[in-house]
């Protein structure tokens, strides 16, 4: 489907496919479907035969090595611009990297990107018509620490538009990345926000028919980690593996 027949559909259309498709799809799938027809990009990206197997032990040779000396502490602070700060509400995000037994995840990478306040990302291909925030690149990376904590401080993202269907928008989202216990390894999700009314009409999140599955990808508002007058804070762990793992988005070939 070209991106000008989609957009011709309407979020009625789109809505009563992801309905159907939820009822038909037991049991609930606890990982995003591949072929998501709603999203009408999966159906073009999604493996069609089988994956060809790769050395791991190759693509470690090639592959770069991150240390405490490579990732700067500051850098996990997205607010920290040159000429001043960001526009929009500050955050703190935390929680803990696990594996399927609970046990952290420690010294590893976690990368974040998103948008900025108005909904638009640093990169040449969004053509959304909302400003540009010049004080906000919307990339951050850290390390955990000892115990799986990971720390960022940012500013909330706003939904933006895509060309999925007429009148589609995404919810506020922030992407992470994490590399597991090898960089070969790496797993790519998105955390989402506590009462988005777009949830209902978004096919990426709603590619998880599992309901339990996708309120894993929503952060809990916590106010013991709120800051007095500075940042709201949000708490979200991240687990690897197991019957509780966090949704990801796996490669589509």
């Amino acid at each position: 489907m070209s991106t000008s027949e989609a957009s011709q559909e309407t979020q009625t259309t789109v809505s009563d496919q992801i309905a159907r498709l939820h009822r038909a799809t037991t049991p609930a799938q606890t990982q995003p479907r591949l072929d998501f027809a709603p999203y009408r990009s999966s159906v073009l990206r999604h493996p069609t035969r089988a994956l060809w197997l790769a050395d791991p032990e190759g693509a470690e040779l090639v592959a770069p090595a991150f240390g405490h000396s490579d990732v700067d502490p500051l850098e996990a602070d997205l607010t920290i611009q040159d000429g001043g700060e960001p526009i929009g509400e500050r955050l703190i995000v935390t929680g803990r990297v696990l594996d399927g037994w609970g046990k952290p995840v420690r010294h590893q990478l976690v990368e974040i990107w998103q948008s900025n306040a108005a909904g638009r990302y640093v990169h040449k291909r969004d053509r959304h018509p909302a400003p540009l925030d010049p004080h906000f690149t919307g990339l951050g990376r850290c390390l955990t620490d000892d115990e799986g904590w990971y720390r960022f401080t940012t500013i909330k993202p706003g939904p933006y538009p895509w060309r999925n269907h007429h009148n589609a928008w995404r919810p506020a989202h922030i992407h992470f990345s994490v590399f597991g216990t090898e960089f070969t390894q790496r797993m790519v999700t998105q955390m989402y926000f506590a009462g988005d009314p777009l949830f209902a009409f978004d096919p990426i999140y709603q590619s998880i028919t599992d309901e339990a599955a996708r309120e894993r990808l929503v952060a809990a508002y916590d106010h013991d980690l709120t800051q007095h007058e500075w940042a709201t804070g949000y708490r979200w762990d991240i687990v690897l593996t197991g019957s509780h793992a966090t949704p990801m988005e796996r490669d589509h070939g």
